[in-house]
């Protein structure tokens, strides 16, 4: 009941019938199995530092929180963090964000909370222009070309954004396995939330069972799409991390011109 709900976004009555239940048994089963399926969710949060992004993911809220909710797009969203690693497995995922909400404020939440996402000493994710680069997080050169190589900051930008290939990849694939969340929801805002949270462990699951007809390989994925730049982010950056930027964009440079690699 639960999948052919989320794969099909198959109403109530549908699966009463398809079933062969009552409304209140298929609503029921339907709630327990996502508390089900959501306990599982600390077995796949693995710590892995891995690529962070955000996707906008339909939502339906009431009347006087649609502002909120209402992107740049005409559409209602709610705007969900998270991070892939380079496995194609969702390791953290932070859902229930206003659609207009900027990135850098669901970062901050994501770090604030107590069971939030967390980053291992001297590690760091890599995460797009919408960020800063700062502890734990590394984007790429703004005001940068991402095509070329003709020195380590283009060198940089075009081994991030091909590494960062995989967080888009993954949304991809999540939102082609699970219609629900394409369409129009008809859910509460916290059952919506649970939804996003029970697709992602979905997904991880048939990510490691092996056989994903829906990712594309890399070298599709490059070709059909563009990488984005998003040098407005209005945050802060941290010289520490600049430098640490600066100090790997060299080495690769470096080793380009002595190695040819």
């Amino acid at each position: 009941m639960l999948l052919d709900t989320l794969g099909h976004s198959f109403r109530n009555r549908v699966i009463r019938f398809n079933f062969h239940r009552s409304g209140e048994t298929v609503s029921r089963y339907f709630k327990a199995a996502l508390h089900a399926v959501g306990e599982l969710r600390n077995e796949f949060i693995k710590d892995c530092i891995s690529v962070i992004d955000e996707t906008h993911i339909k939502a339906r809220v009431p009347k006087e929180n649609e502002v909120a909710f209402r992107e740049r797009k005409p559409s209602l969203t709610q705007n969900v963090l998270a991070a892939v690693d380079f496995d194609l497995r969702i390791t953290y995922v932070l859902a229930g964000w206003e659609g207009s909400a900027h990135d850098a404020a669901v970062l901050k939440n994501a770090l604030e909370r107590s069971d939030g996402l967390r980053v291992p000493a001297g590690k760091y994710y890599l995460a797009d222009g919408g960020y800063s680069t700062r502890n734990g997080f590394i984007s790429t050169y703004r005001a940068t070309r991402y095509h070329l190589k003709e020195n380590s900051n283009e060198l940089f930008n075009l081994q991030h954004s091909s590494l960062c290939t995989t967080v888009e990849r993954a949304f991809g694939s999540l939102k082609n396995h699970f219609t629900i969340i394409k369409c129009e929801p008809y859910f509460p805002l916290q059952t919506q939330v649970e939804i996003v949270i029970v697709c992602c462990i979905l997904h991880n699951w048939i990510v490691t069972e092996g056989g994903d007809e829906f990712i594309q390989s890399e070298d599709e994925w490059a070709r059909r799409s563009h990488f984005r730049s998003r040098d407005q982010a209005a945050v802060e950056d941290s010289r520490e991390w600049l430098d640490k930027r600066d100090e790997i964009a060299q080495f690769m440079w470096t080793r380009m011109q002595n190695y040819g690699y």
